[in-house]
Parts: C-alpha cells; sequence; structure tokens
C-alpha cells in the first residue's frame, strides 16, 4: 500500500506541477516577486520606525531619572542642613537606585541605537536590490512578450497554431465540399448530354436536341466551306455529313469522277505551253 500510495501521490504531484506550468504567466509572476519584496521592504521601514520609537521613548525615560537625581541630591542636602540625617540617608539611596537604573536604560539605549543602524543598513541594500529587481523584471517581461509574440506569428504563419489550424481544417472542408459539387456538377451534365436525364429545363425530348445538335453542326460546317471558298482554300462549298444532296448534283453526266468530264479542261493548259515557244 505504501508503494501504490506514493506513485499516485507522485502522479498527482505532477498532474497538478503541470496544470500549475501551464496556468503560469511569467509576466504576472514576476509582477507579484515585486510586490512582495515592496511588501517586504515596507516591514523594514515599519520595524526601523519601531526600534526608533522604543529608543526616544528609553531617551525621554533618561531625562525624566535624570531630574529625579537631581531633585534627590537637592532634598538630601536639604535634609543635612535641616539636621535631618535620616532623611538625607533616604533621599541619597534612592538617588543611587535611579542612578543604577540610568545605566541599564542607557546600555538598552545604546543597543537600540546599533539595531537601528543595522536595520537602516539593510533597508538600504534591500531598496537597491528590490529597485535593481525591478528593472529586470521589466526587462524579462518586455522579452517574453516578443517571444510570445515571435511564436504566435510562426504558429500563425506556419498554421500549426490552434486557431490557425482550425482556420486550415475549415478551409480543407471547404475544397472538398466544393470538389465534390463540381463531380456531381459534371455527372449531372454528362447523364444529361446522354440522355440518362431528361432536362426539363429545356423544349422538345432528346431526339428533338439530338436533331438540334446536328443542324447546329451542319450549319458550322457550312459556314466554314464557305469562309474557305472565299480566301482561296476551296473550290466549293463542301456538303456536309448529313445534309441531303440537291437534286442537280444527282443528274447524269453530273458526276466529276466520270472519264473524259475533266480531262479537256486539264489538256487545254498544256497545249497551250507547247504552242508559246
Amino acid at each position: 500500500m505504501p508503494g501504490l500510495f506514493g506513485r499516485a501521490m507522485l502522479i498527482v504531484k505532477s498532474k497538478f506541477s503541470r496544470l500549475l506550468d501551464r496556468a503560469e504567466n511569467p509576466s504576472q509572476t514576476l509582477d507579484y516577486s515585486y510586490e512582495e519584496q515592496l511588501r517586504q521592504l515596507q516591514n523594514v521601514k515599519r520595524g526601523i520606525a519601531d526600534v526608533a520609537t522604543a529608543k526616544k521613548r528609553l531617551e525621554i525615560q533618561y531625562t525624566s531619572m535624570e531630574q529625579q537625581v537631581d531633585k534627590l541630591d537637592g532634598q538630601a542636602k536639604q535634609a543635612l542642613q535641616a539636621n535631618r540625617e535620616d532623611l538625607a540617608r533616604e533621599a541619597l539611596a534612592r538617588k543611587a537606585a535611579i542612578q543604577s537604573q540610568l545605566e541599564g536604560i542607557m546600555q538598552q539605549g545604546q543597543a537600540l541605537e546599533a539595531q537601528q543602524q543595522k536595520l537602516v543598513e539593510g533597508e538600504r541594500q534591500l531598496a537597491m536590490k528590490v529597485e535593481s529587481f525591478r528593472t529586470q523584471k521589466e526587462v524579462i517581461k518586455a522579452q517574453y512578450s516578443a517571444a510570445e509574440a515571435q511564436v504566435r506569428i510562426g504558429e500563425a504563419a506556419t498554421g500549426i497554431g490552434s486557431h490557425m489550424a482550425d482556420v486550415g481544417l475549415a478551409v480543407e472542408r471547404a475544397k472538398d465540399k466544393t470538389q465534390q459539387l463540381q463531380a456531381r456538377a459534371d455527372a449531372v451534365s454528362e447523364l444529361t448530354a446522354a440522355g440518362a436525364l431528361d432536362d426539363f429545363t429545356s423544349q422538345g425530348d432528346s431526339i428533338d436536341r439530338e436533331l438540334a445538335k446536328i443542324g447546329q453542326s451542319s450549319q458550322v460546317e457550312d459556314e466554314l466551306a464557305k469562309m474557305k471558298a472565299e480566301l482561296g482554300e476551296g473550290d466549293a462549298p463542301v456538303a456536309a455529313a448529313g445534309v441531303l444532296p440537291s437534286p442537280e448534283s444527282e443528274a447524269p453526266g453530273s458526276d466529276a469522277s466520270e472519264p473524259g468530264a475533266s480531262e479537256p479542261e486539264a489538256s487545254e493548259p498544256a497545249a497551250s505551253e507547247h504552242a508559246e515557244p
């Protein structure tokens, strides 16, 4: 049991330490440490004031007892002048007791003076350390802020930050949805063109649409052949596929492939070439 309890306590402490490390803010920790040092400095100053007050009370008491000594000395003289030796003796006895107390008060005052000097010197050194810590604290806080900003910039640029990771996932999901919609649109277009799906927005059935496509293709071919004839690239417009030939083209003797139909036209330029010399 002690072994298990020790391991459990170690795990709890490690987990708690990690949570504290995550929650700890160096800037706040430094500020709190500086406040604690200022509080200690104030306590030292309060202690110096207490010692000085005690020393002042001893000084006041010492002065009062000195006055009593002078008074008893005068009373002893008056008693001797009045032939009252017993009163003079009593006054002198009190004077001796007070003088012995004065010596003790003087020693206590000297001890308090030495203690006050030590406290004042310690307060001066502590104040210097607190001021040095304040300067160092501000430098460390500035360095921490700069490093934190640099980390955030790097994470934002590379996309490894938590916020930027969420943004990256959103962009990827948007891309996937866009590709899925594009694929679906292409599939619907292909199925509509193949006749597997009916386009309710267009007029006619699939046969009408195919005939319309053939008509458009024939018109394009006719215009292309006409342009070639105008530019000299063709002799005559060629009938496009799917267009029925005219009755004149089916008349007898009109076929350009029959023998003798085009030979005279081809022989005339040759004869003229031999006649020129």
